[in-house]
């Protein structure tokens, strides 16, 4: 509901960031996967309850997110290929967050953490199963600036995600009434996905 404000905002300042990084040879795949890393070493932050520096690996795994499209775009480097490793990663990463919070406090946490990942099945199989059907029909939009993958709007989306990892790191005696109101907007979004891209592909066949 927020990227298509928060993303043309973050825009210009990454692709400034991504200057220097060009200039010193490194890819946007690299910087994937050294944004995977920070998003493990948060996972197992927060299990072991160091929840502030779950916070710093969450907000440099997000940083990197954002910067390896802009150096792809400004290097004119993007790829299917880097597309399907940057969204897999990312799906791993949101689930790893939440199995930490789990660990950290299983007897409190865990079936909150369950519902939130089985929600997050809810977000990321509307939002994929839809993308490789538009990519079938030829069905595009630009509302969130190029990207690999058709993106499929909604409640929770990235931003909103990652507001309410940062609110579990910081009040992490409250993770179980985040998860299961959170989990509670994701399937609201899979409802609407599920509904709008039914509509979008049934008019799609029917207009041939």
């Amino acid at each position: 509901m927020l990227d298509k404000v928060f993303i043309p905002v973050i825009k210009t300042p990454l692709t400034q960031l991504a200057q220097p990084l060009i200039r010193r040879g490194i890819t946007a795949n690299q910087i994937t996967l050294m944004g995977f890393a920070m998003g493990m070493l948060a996972a197992l932050a927060l299990a072991g309850g160091f929840f502030f520096l779950g916070l710093l690996g969450i907000v440099l795994n997000r940083v990197c997110d954002g910067l390896d499209g802009a150096l792809a775009r400004a290097t004119n480097s993007s790829s299917d290929a880097g597309g399907y490793l940057d969204i897999v990663l990312d799906f791993i990463f949101y689930s790893a967050a939440v199995f930490g919070f789990a660990v950290a406090n299983p007897e409190q946490n865990a079936l909150a953490a369950a519902f939130l990942i089985w929600s997050f099945m809810g977000t990321g199989s509307s939002f994929l199963a839809f993308a490789i059907m538009a990519a079938k029909r030829n069905i595009e939009q630009l509302d969130y600036g190029k990207k690999s993958l058709y993106f499929l709007g909604g409640i929770t989306e990235g931003t909103e995600t990652i507001i309410c990892f940062v609110l579990m790191c910081l009040f992490p005696s409250q993770f179980v009434v985040f998860a299961v109101v959170f989990g509670g907007l994701c399937w609201i979004t899979t409802g609407t996905r599920i509904y709008a891209a039914y509509k979008m592909l049934d008019n799609a066949v029917n207009a041939r």
